[in-house]
């Protein structure tokens, strides 16, 4: 089993509709949506959830206010103002103490002090991940929740389910739609990888932000290919990419030109391929030969 994951330095260069159109041309892939902070893979891909299981990243504080004694020593010891004096009385206190789960870091120092063990320490629910048939099979993505963190542990999970459901169907590649930037949830989309994408656009920016995504591979030793996309809006730009990357080592194997059809595709939950023919798609189906063949 071979795993491909298509990232980006930055977002909006066009990772996911390739990711997509990917899809539509492989046989006998399985899926996974690795950009848990924004997923949008499945607008395109329209998939029919058949599993759904909570994410739980980390642990939580909880004031249980009939044990409270309101001596306030929890709030004391908190160093990220997550305790407040706003809990209702009991037959003990006037008033007790609770938990803001949105400041909670977790960290547990208020459950280790707590004199009459009325704070217990539970799993967070961070958000939710799913396992979905597509008309192109498979597919393994998730939904972390508003201001949640964790999303690198999510992704990790989401990769390792992917691998199970391709065993268990007999898939012998997953195709992974990785993140943007080079944070966490980058790094934990790529590690272990046989091979990444980096699809870039000949911008400043983009140029800049392929840099530092190429370095965090090359730090992983995980073989890189680069597509550019959108490459005749700045030919001198797309030029100057495709040298630097020639001095990286990296295999330049796509330019793809500009096309409205991306957009349009996306409107009709299609992906480009099934959406129009012409040479865009002739771009992307030569730009998936040469991704296969470095594959094996």
């Amino acid at each position: 089993m071979k795993e491909l994951v298509v990232i980006s330095g930055k977002g909006g260069t066009g990772k996911t509709s390739i990711t997509a159109a990917f899809a539509s041309l492989a046989q006998n892939a399985v899926l996974a949506d690795c950009d848990v902070d924004a997923a949008d893979l499945h607008l395109v891909l329209e998939p029919n959830v058949r599993e759904i299981s909570d994410f739980s990243g980390g642990k939580q504080a909880a004031i249980d206010t009939q044990k409270c004694i309101g001596c306030g020593r929890c709030e004391d010891l908190c160093r990220f103002d997550a305790i407040r004096p706003n809990g209702p009385g009991n037959t003990i206190a006037v008033k007790t103490y609770t938990v803001d789960p949105v400041s909670c870091e977790g960290c547990k120092v208020c459950v280790e002090f707590c004199p009459v063990d009325a704070i217990a320490f539970n799993d967070a629910i961070n958000g939710q991940w799913f396992i979905s048939d597509t008309r192109f099979g498979s597919m393994v993505h998730a939904k972390l929740g508003i201001a949640e963190e964790n999303s690198g542990k999510l992704v990790t999970l989401i990769r390792q389910k992917a691998k199970e459901v391709a065993v268990e169907h007999g898939a012998n590649l997953i195709i992974a739609d990785g993140s943007p930037g080079i944070g966490c949830p980058v790094i934990a989309s790529i590690t272990g990888a046989d091979l990444v994408l980096i699809v870039t656009e000949p911008t400043l920016s983009g140029r800049h932000d392929l840099g530092r995504v190429a370095d965090l591979t090359a730090s992983f030793g995980i073989r890189t290919l680069l597509c550019i996309n959108k490459a005749d809006i700045n030919p001198q730009m797309t030029a100057r990419i495709t040298e630097e990357a020639h001095k990286r080592g990296i295999k330049m194997v796509g330019e793809i030109p500009y096309d409205d059809a991306f957009t349009k595709a996306q409107i009709m939950k299609a992906t480009v391929p099934e959406y129009t023919g012409g040479e865009v798609t002739e771009r992307i189906k030569a730009l998936w030969r040469q991704v296969t063949y470095a594959l094996g």
